[in-house]
């Protein structure tokens, strides 16, 4: 496995969630990919959070990566030979025109530069505001959301539950430029998940991509922090089995 490369910590999570045919999904994932199923659907993600403490291994901290906001669009997949199960992001928003470019390089994301804000009305209340630049036509999110505190339900989300298919992810699958799917180990060590309320006022997002949202209310949940640890992506075969990254492996976050 190797040791981590990157590092990173989320501040004040939305993680909203639809439930989407996974017919819907199929045209955007690379050969060994299928779309990951819970209550019967394929989901659809869309997690906006301020970004921090971002650090290459090995490198110093850079200061113009440490504070900036990103905005995720995401589904949830499977490994076709192993069935291992991870996430497949389909468009990544950031306020930092070198991060984008350096997510780009690295792991092949589609990242796009946006102007973004992220405004604290209270301890757990924000205001969120993206608008894509360089873009044809108008990419626009804007929301406000709050975290409703935690609970001893959503402190140990179950096997099974909707909390645990959208956390209990250990694998970021990815697409190289030739259509090829390679994968990036991950380590998240998360604060308490909440339930959320939100305002959705505008998402742009779906349908940039040509993805309906069904008309039904988003599954709402929100995490203070969230220290993700990434290692180096490498080829989707061999692949050896699924088991979690030891947390020893990990510094702390603090």
């Amino acid at each position: 496995m190797g040791r981590w490369a990157m590092m990173q910590r989320w501040n004040d999570v939305l993680l909203m969630h639809w439930p989407i045919p996974a017919s819907a999904l199929l045209p955007f994932l690379p050969d060994g990919l299928q779309p990951d199923l819970c209550q019967g659907s394929a989901w659809l993600g869309i997690l906006p959070f301020r970004m921090d403490r971002v650090k290459l291994r090995g490198m110093p901290a850079l200061p113009w990566l440490q504070s900036f906001e990103e905005l995720h669009v995401r589904t949830y997949v499977r490994d076709t030979h192993h069935g291992t199960p991870g996430v497949f992001l389909l468009s990544l928003e950031t306020g930092n025109a070198a991060a984008a470019a350096m997510s780009r390089w690295l792991y092949g994301l589609p990242s796009h530069w946006s102007e973004m804000e992220q405004f604290q009305r209270t301890e757990r209340e924000f205001a969120f505001y993206s608008r894509r630049h360089f873009a044809s036509r108008p990419v626009i999110f804007n929301a406000r959301y709050r975290g409703l505190g935690p609970t001893r339900r959503l402190a140990e989300p179950r096997p099974g539950s909707l909390a645990y298919f959208f956390t209990e992810r250990y694998h970021l699958f990815l697409r190289t430029q030739d259509g090829e799917c390679t994968r990036a180990s991950l380590h998240p060590i998360p604060s308490p998940l909440e339930d959320a309320e939100a305002e959705i006022e505008r998402n742009d997002l779906p349908g940039r991509l040509g993805l309906r949202l069904p008309a039904v209310p988003p599954v709402l949940h929100f995490s203070r922090r969230l220290a993700v640890y990434v290692w180096q992506r490498e080829r989707i075969y061999p692949l050896r089995g699924t088991q979690r990254i030891p947390a020893v492996a990990a510094p702390s976050s603090t």
